[in-house]
């Protein structure tokens, strides 16, 4: 997949505002509920954040950036994530927010980020709605990530996101309920939650039909 096609299948079906439609409206809100919809709501106020999906042109193929967040924070603590985090007052809307929290978690100037669209909002079992902005980021660029904050940076190549082989649905027992989720096992990481539901979003704007 080329960086054209990539915006071409993005701008597909979005709105003025560049939000999914399906069937003539607004895509509604996805999200940890979707497998199970019998589960409780969230049972804070929900809390708008947003994160990028930084798409890297390498000249061997298009990759995803994700982060793995450190352990002693207090939601989604040691697990793998996009950079981002709560919109702010100050934050002009949701894609200056993503390009603010990127540039402090893992050190990515926001000059070097194109921005080419988003996906589906995306209500976390946490109380978080998230916006997932795209963008594309062309190499050379640099990394530092902030240690408190991230506790690694890696690249996952798209074609493996892209591949449903690679998109497993699994179930554990959680507070007492069975819940399902998706989980993209990447060599040694895991994927799972929030961040697979996003990735799979990606892969349903993305994939042939």
């Amino acid at each position: 997949m080329t960086p054209g096609s990539v915006i071409a299948r993005l701008a597909a079906g979005a709105d003025g505002a560049g939000r999914r439609v399906r069937s003539g409206r607004v895509a509604l809100i996805g999200g940890d509920r979707d497998l199970d919809p019998g589960i409780p709501a969230p049972v804070r106020p929900h809390m708008p954040a947003a994160v990028l999906v930084p798409i890297v042109e390498r000249a061997e193929g298009l990759t995803v950036i994700l982060t793995l967040r450190s352990e002693h924070l207090s939601d989604h603590a040691g697990q793998v994530s996009f950079p981002g985090g709560r919109i702010e007052d100050y934050d002009a809307d949701e894609v200056a927010a993503a390009l603010r929290e990127t540039e402090e978690e893992i050190g990515l100037p926001r000059h070097h980020v194109r921005v080419v669209g988003r996906l589906d909002d995306y209500e976390t079992g946490t109380g978080f709605i998230v916006t997932p902005i795209v963008g594309m980021v062309r190499p050379p660029f640099p990394i530092e990530r902030d240690e408190l904050e991230v506790a690694d940076v890696f690249e996952v190549p798209l074609s493996f996101i892209l591949e449903p082989a690679n998109h497993e649905l699994r179930s554990g027992v959680f507070g007492g309920r069975r819940r399902h989720y998706y989980v993209l096992p990447y060599e040694d990481r895991f994927i799972w939650g929030a961040t697979a539901g996003m990735l799979i979003n990606l892969y349903e704007r993305l994939r042939d039909r």
